[in-house]
């Protein structure tokens, strides 16, 4: 049942979302694989246990954001497969009707970018300290 507060869009709306996020998460799991290439490189060069410790905490913090990727991907796939499902049983009708916006899913990409970019941020300032 859709509340007087939740927005209503358009199914193609509600696809072009998932696609934009499905990518953006995409990018971001490749970058964390350059990002471990870069730590790596530097405890070949750096092995004090200071700077090991400081790269694994880095290392486990990538770790947990690829599951948290893999987490926001399988919610995403989830709602893109009830979208198709939609579309199957109503490929007519389904045009025209409006439905409920992914707030819970725009509001769970916005906090893993904000994370995301925050842990690159702490990433990149201890790099310049580093090095």
């Amino acid at each position: 049942m859709i509340t007087a507060k939740e927005k209503l869009v358009h199914i193609g709306d509600l696809h072009s979302d998932h696609m934009l996020w499905l990518n953006t998460l995409d990018f971001c799991k490749q970058e964390i694989g350059i990002l471990e290439k870069r730590m790596e490189e530097i405890a070949v060069r750096n092995t004090h246990t200071e700077v090991l410790a400081e790269l694994e905490h880095f290392q486990n913090q990538y770790i947990r954001q690829r599951e948290v990727i893999d987490e926001l991907r399988h919610d995403l796939k989830q709602h893109e497969n009830a979208l198709e499902k939609e579309v199957r049983e109503h490929p007519i009708a389904v045009d025209h009707r409006l439905f409920k916006d992914h707030t819970s899913q725009r509001e769970a990409m916005a906090t893993f970018e904000k994370l995301y970019r925050e842990l690159k941020d702490e990433f990149q300032q201890w790099l310049v300290k580093r090095l």
